[in-house]
């Protein structure tokens, strides 16, 4: 029987949730890496004991943890992140100048085939490369050397890269995210950059159709469909039928179209998964009801999931990392909350139940299925 492992990462260490294809009763293993920020976890597609996890702190800095025993033991590996000699800066809130600063890795992404080469998006807005098993790291400078970066500004938790797509039908096609400067694609493994925000509408920006400024909090694909893509932006459900070239809103009967995590069902492309939160200036569900909604027409439809979630005096937040699905029959989803639950649905969302209910803040969730 199949297996699931649960990679969660919070503002105090990182968790390894385990079960069987059943998905009823849990393993908890953790805290690694107890008082530490941990943004992402990720497991690598080529090899299910190789892990990666970014481990962060104001202290001490960057650190890039390895496992090669699915989350046993762990070793660092690598923190030097550099920016590749680029000089110049990007706009601030205030629309001053800032010079380049490295911050934190936001998000890990392990290639698909070789489980020694992960990516890495960081703050300020980034893209970095390790072939070495996170050893060491090199920028993909072509991204920051696109002549709209000095436009690029950041979001409200900072100018992040939060978001790579690999293209698993194209090897030198990659999608990535920054919050506030919108979504690009390279189709030379990362030589050179374009920007595919045609249809976003943003109206906290001067030019609400600008190219370039709008502020995406996640996309997602499905790795049978590549070029259909789900986003879910700062404000709006959005969705691209031609690899990002356009985009056109799905929001629909959604209670509101702000929130941050967005995901797709393993086995129905057009089902897709948001949690919607009140708004931006209120990061807390609406009416105080924790409720996943679902889409299976990929958009302007959707349901809202709450049996076994609480539907009163709930007022937690869900990151834009802190969703996932696994790939059993029927698709498992699972997400991580502001409050420390972290819920499973064995039914494709139609049921839940919390896995752990008292851990740290959750920043993100994976999920790996193990043979």
């Amino acid at each position: 029987m199949s297996r699931v492992r649960v990679l969660v990462g919070t503002r105090k260490g990182a968790f390894v949730l385990t079960s069987d294809g059943k998905r009823a009763r849990w393993d908890v293993n953790g805290p690694h890496f107890g008082g530490w920020e941990l943004y992402h976890l990720k497991g690598s597609p080529a090899d299910p004991n190789r892990l990666y996890a970014s481990q962060s702190s104001s202290w001490f800095g960057q650190l890039i943890q390895r496992s090669n025993d699915g989350g046993k033991t762990w070793e660092a590996v690598g923190n030097k992140f550099v920016y590749d000699g680029i000089t110049g800066t990007h706009l601030w809130y205030d629309g001053t100048p800032r010079p380049w600063e490295f911050t934190r890795v936001w998000h890990l992404e392990p290639s698909l085939t070789d489980p020694d080469t992960v990516y890495a998006g960081v703050q300020d807005a980034a893209l970095f490369r390790s072939n070495d098993g996170g050893q060491t790291w090199e920028e993909l400078p072509g991204l920051r050397r696109h002549e709209s970066a000095p436009l690029w500004q950041p979001g409200a938790g900072g100018m992040c890269l939060h978001t790579i797509l690999l293209d698993p039908s194209d090897p030198g096609r990659l999608f990535i995210a920054i919050s506030a400067a919108g979504v690009f694609r390279s189709d030379d493994a990362g030589k050179t950059w374009r920007p595919m925000n045609r249809g976003l509408r943003s109206e906290q920006i001067p030019d609400p159709t600008a190219e370039v400024g709008h502020c995406v909090h996640r996309i997602a694909m499905h790795s049978s469909r590549p070029s259909v893509l789900f986003m879910q932006k700062h404000w709006d459900v959005m969705r691209s039928d031609d690899a990002g070239e356009s985009w056109r809103e799905v929001s629909g009967n959604l209670p509101t179209d702000f929130g941050f995590p967005i995901d797709v069902h393993a086995h129905e492309p057009e089902t897709i998964y948001v949690v919607p939160i009140k708004s931006d200036s209120e990061h807390y569900l609406p009416d105080g009801k924790l409720r996943v909604y679902r889409s299976r027409t990929g958009g302007h439809e959707w349901e809202a999931l709450t049996k076994g979630l609480p539907q009163r005096d709930c007022y937690v937040n869900v990151l834009r990392d802190a969703m996932a699905v696994d790939a059993l029959d029927p698709c498992g989803v699972y997400f991580g909350t502001s409050g420390g639950q972290v819920y499973v649905s064995a039914d494709s969302g139609d049921s839940w139940k919390a896995i752990v209910r008292d851990l740290p803040s959750v920043v993100s969730v994976e999920v790996q299925t193990l043979p």
